[in-house]
């Protein structure tokens, strides 16, 4: 067999994106407060870029006022060899009189133990917000102050360890129990159980929803027999809302089970989430859509307010021009100089890309803006695109984690951008309007009658959306958190 090497040419096409094109994607893609801690790293990790910090005329020292108010005894003493030195002397003599007066004024000496001027970084670490307590360590520091014994505190250790972010017990007793070991018992783990469950928040320790509220109810200092018993006899037909047989077996009216599903509804079904609970991220607008005040129409504006104004420090682009220093400085300079520029070029893309696309969308979803969420019309992004003058994909970035701000509120930029379907008037309606509608039906419907999903689909149909199949209306209806007719109903 014969081995060789052989050249070969073909042409074809490879899409290279160059380090600043990848850096332009990523900004635009950024929300504002992301944008800004992302211009905070760039600010401390190239020297080259600096804020733009506009001095007021107060701030300005001009040399001739700085000379002015110089001390003379802080200028070089020089003793002439000519004329009679009484000027001279006279200088040291001022300087004399001025240290003792200032020693006079200061007093005894002493050791200077605190200073005026606050620690920063001191300051900075009290403001700091404390990492949020997890309910693993809440449940562990009240159970080290639990008496009990030994065996009895092990296995309530090994309980809380698989306690969920929710407050319940995730396994069974019987599988914490191992054979092999020695230091606690199947019985330790009941009465450590026992213990645990009244620590708090109250109803932690529960393992179905069924423990969970009867613990909180057993722990309440009103009477709630009656709760108690509907709880522990007939929780399946309560999750079921079959209250009229609940009635019938707790021989009691069904107005008398609806006062007890009202007293219950105070309870907690997932205490654990009380403590360590995640911090929601504060939304912030990007874009601020307002009525114009010189025109029936609508002003958008960037909310980029916070934004700092970035520049190019002066003395280091005049220093990467100066063929006097190394080229390894110049080199660094230079390299910062264009990651500089870049990211300035891609800073400034951001705002007119963004500016331009929600300039379009308002324009297209104007009775949106004028009448209310029912008036959304379908739009796909690459309209947007089309009227902007660019790529699908950027459209798609720009929108990305981006918020309008506008007189019904703050919400996301992409919710604008919908598909839809005409309606029996030829007029265009967006799956959102649609959804809209339905939770208006449902929220009007008799809930001593409620409406099934195909009488909603009639409904639907009696406004104009027809075409619409009662599986469509059944997934919108679960989109958006709605029980079927059954668990609607109102006795």
């Amino acid at each position: 067999m014969k081995l060789e090497m052989t050249g070969q040419m073909r042409m074809e096409q490879r899409m290279k994106l160059a380090p600043h094109m990848i850096q332009s994607m990523e900004i635009l893609q950024l929300p504002i407060l992301a944008l800004q801690e992302r211009i905070e790293q760039e600010l401390n990790s190239n020297p080259v870029l600096e804020m733009e910090e506009p001095a007021g005329d107060e701030d300005v020292v001009r040399p001739e006022e700085q000379l002015q108010e110089e001390d003379v005894g802080e200028q070089d003493l020089v003793v002439d060899t000519d004329n009679n030195k009484a000027e001279d002397f006279g200088r040291l003599e001022s300087i004399g009189g001025g240290f003792r007066d200032y020693m006079d004024e200061a007093g005894p000496f002493r050791r200077k133990v605190a200073t005026d001027e606050p620690d920063r970084k001191l300051q900075a670490i009290k403001n700091t917000v404390a990492p949020p307590q997890s309910l693993h360590q809440y449940l562990t520091e009240q159970w080290g102050l639990v008496e009990a014994e030994e065996s009895v505190k092990k296995a309530g250790s090994m309980i809380i360890d698989y306690i969920d972010k929710r407050g319940y017990l995730t396994v069974r007793l019987e599988q914490l129990h191992n054979k092999d070991r020695d230091d606690f018992t199947l019985g330790d783990l009941t009465a450590a159980l026992e213990l645990v469950q009244k620590l708090e928040p109250v109803g932690v320790g529960a393992r179905d929803l069924r423990e969970c509220l009867l613990i909180q109810m057993s722990q309440r200092g009103e009477d709630m027999s009656f709760e108690t018993k509907l709880v522990a006899e007939h929780m399946d037909a309560l999750l079921e809302n079959r209250l009229p047989d609940i009635a019938k077996k707790m021989d009691c009216d069904v107005e008398r089970i609806n006062q007890a599903i009202e007293r219950m509804s105070k309870l907690d079904t997932s205490p654990g989430l009380q403590v360590g609970q995640d911090r929601n991220q504060p939304v912030t607008p990007d874009v601020i859509v307002e009525p114009s005040n010189d025109s029936d129409g609508y002003s958008v504006r960037l909310a980029d307010s916070s934004l700092p104004v970035l520049r190019l420090n002066n003395d280091y682009t005049k220093m990467a021009k100066d063929g006097k220093i190394g080229e390894e400085t110049r080199k660094f300079l230079n390299d910062n100089i264009r990651s500089a520029r870049w990211i300035l070029d891609a800073i400034e893309q951001r705002k007119n890309t963004l500016l331009k696309v929600a300039t379009a969308v308002v324009k297209y979803q104007r009775d949106f803006f004028e009448k209310g969420p029912l008036h959304l019309r379908p739009l796909p992004m690459s309209k947007v695109a089309d009227e902007v003058g660019v790529h699908l994909a950027t459209v798609s970035r720009a929108v990305a984690g981006k918020y309008v701000q506008c007189p019904m509120g703050i919400m996301p930029l992409r919710k604008f951008f919908s598909g839809g379907m005409e309606d029996a008037n030829g007029q265009a309606r967006s799956w959102e309007a649609i959804r809209v509608k339905l939770q208006q039906i449902i929220d009007a419907e008799d809930k001593t009658h409620p409406l099934s999903d195909d009488q909603i689909r009639k409904k639907l149909a009696d406004v104009g959306i027809t075409n619409l199949a009662r599986r469509t209306v059944a997934k919108y209806r679960k989109l958006l958190n709605i029980p079927t007719a059954r668990f609607r109903k109102k006795y």
